[in-house]
């Protein structure tokens, strides 16, 4: 078996013991749902619906006419409450529909599609209408991405799941095989592309054995087994890695031919095209060593991370956790509040405990250049930051700021504890604000 990678990057402890045996489970509904109505990137929505409107799982109840945009529904039924204002994983406050959840529920009868005979427009409407977005966290309009300017050759579907902690992808690799692939297979004849291909590292065999074993018969179809190193799921590190093709700095994977999605998005778009589902569910990971019960779990679109945590146990022998993390280690957004919403792009809930967490304050850069020797960007995170906290944002921009990607990684070698990816966020935030 030939295992393929990138140059560069960092090998990182995997805490994936936690879940990556646990099968997906569903948990209780909670008494309240707050549903933003920007999780995605582009345009935000704005409400279609009003104060005291009953809603039924699966209902539009957010908008957009902008192209770079995605439409929200309701993951309950119930009875909207407020529309508000209400705090974001981000930090800062969204516009959300806030819905009281009905006490009885009906399962949402969806109608069924034969694949084979949907025409590219019929599937890239039902993509639209399902409000899909990258659910691997970037969480921008699959329509969009599915609408490339330039003629593409090959999908990249990125089953890497390289953060340490998350399996909410393998799982769905190894419980839904059948539904990945029917949706891969739509993306790839959406936009005409000549191969396919499932990008899997290695730590994950059983999920390779299972994609092979569905595609024995498919010429255009080809698994690629992956080196188990961070970042390999980032677009341009696995586009290198699976074609040897070197996307330029500051353009999109379509420059070389290519298109990359998630697992959680390729089943998505099978579920939107054969039954006309929206995206209002996600399937995500509660783990980590403050976690009372890690389980993989499928949460409606609103759940609040604190119902989510009270559902898999609560806290480790009921201690407050040192840090609690929504998405993964690496390239998540610690959190001060448990009234956070579960959004599209929500991979997992990580639970730390004191003992897992660096204590040191950050200090001066030393100029030993790890963040240099590991960045897979080839760019110089030492220099970024240093001209970032002295307020001098141009500068931080010559350096390469505007490319990196935040994986992480500078943060993870450096000895002096610099939050270099928060002075990346503020350079780009400063730019954004020009």
């Amino acid at each position: 078996m030939t295992v393929k990678s990138f140059d560069r990057g960092v090998f990182l402890p995997h805490y994936k013991e936690y879940t990556e045996n646990d099968p997906i489970t569903t948990i209780s509904l909670p008494s309240e749902v707050v549903i933003p109505l920007h999780q995605h990137i582009g345009a935000p929505c704005k409400a279609v619906v009003q104060v005291g409107d009953k809603v039924k799982t699966g209902q539009k109840i957010g908008e957009s006419d902008a192209f770079v945009s995605a439409s929200v529904f309701a993951s309950v039924d119930g009875t909207v409450v407020a529309i508000e204002p209400r705090p974001s994983f981000t930090g800062g406050k969204v516009e959300s529909v806030v819905i009281e959840v009905s006490p009885h529920q009906e399962d949402p009868q969806w109608s069924e599609r034969d694949l084979e005979q949907l025409n590219n427009d019929q599937i890239k409407q039902a993509i639209k209408d399902a409000g899909i977005v990258g659910m691997g966290g970037a969480a921008f309009p699959t329509h969009v991405k599915l609408s490339p300017p330039k003629p593409i050759d090959a999908v990249i579907i990125n089953a890497c799941e390289c953060e340490p902690f998350l399996t909410c992808d393998h799982r769905i690799l190894v419980e839904m095989t059948d539904e990945l692939v029917e949706g891969a297979k739509l993306i790839q004849k959406l936009i005409n592309a000549d191969k396919l291909y499932f990008g899997v590292e290695t730590n994950k065999p059983d999920a390779i054995e299972a994609l092979n074993s569905k595609l024995t018969a498919e010429e255009t179809i080809e698994v690629v087994p992956l080196d188990v190193k961070y970042p390999q799921g980032s677009e341009k590190q696995l586009i290198k890695a699976v074609l040897d093709r070197e996307v330029p700095p500051g353009k999109l994977p379509l420059e070389v031919g290519v298109v990359v999605q998630n697992v959680g998005t390729a089943v998505a778009v099978y579920e939107a095209c054969r039954y006309e589902k929206p995206l209002y569910e996600r399937v995500l990971t509660v783990t980590g060593d403050g976690a009372a019960k890690p389980a993989n779990v499928k949460v409606p679109i609103g759940t609040t991370i604190g119902h989510v945590i009270e559902q898999c146990g609560g806290f480790k022998d009921d201690k407050e956790p040192g840090k609690v993390v929504m998405g993964g280690p690496m390239t998540g957004f610690a959190q001060t509040r448990l009234d956070i919403p579960v959004v599209k792009g929500t991979s997992g809930i990580l639970l730390f405990s004191e003992e897992m967490l660096v204590k040191s304050e950050h200090r001066p850069c030393v100029r030993c250049s790890r963040c240099v020797v590991h960045c897979p960007m080839y760019l110089y995170p030492n220099s970024i930051s240093v001209n970032a906290e002295r307020g001098l944002y141009d500068q931080a921009v010559e350096w390469g700021a505007m490319d990196c990607f935040e994986c992480g990684i500078c943060v993870y070698v450096c000895p002096s504890n610099r939050p270099i990816v928060q002075l990346v966020r503020d350079t780009k935030k400063a730019q954004a604000a020009k």
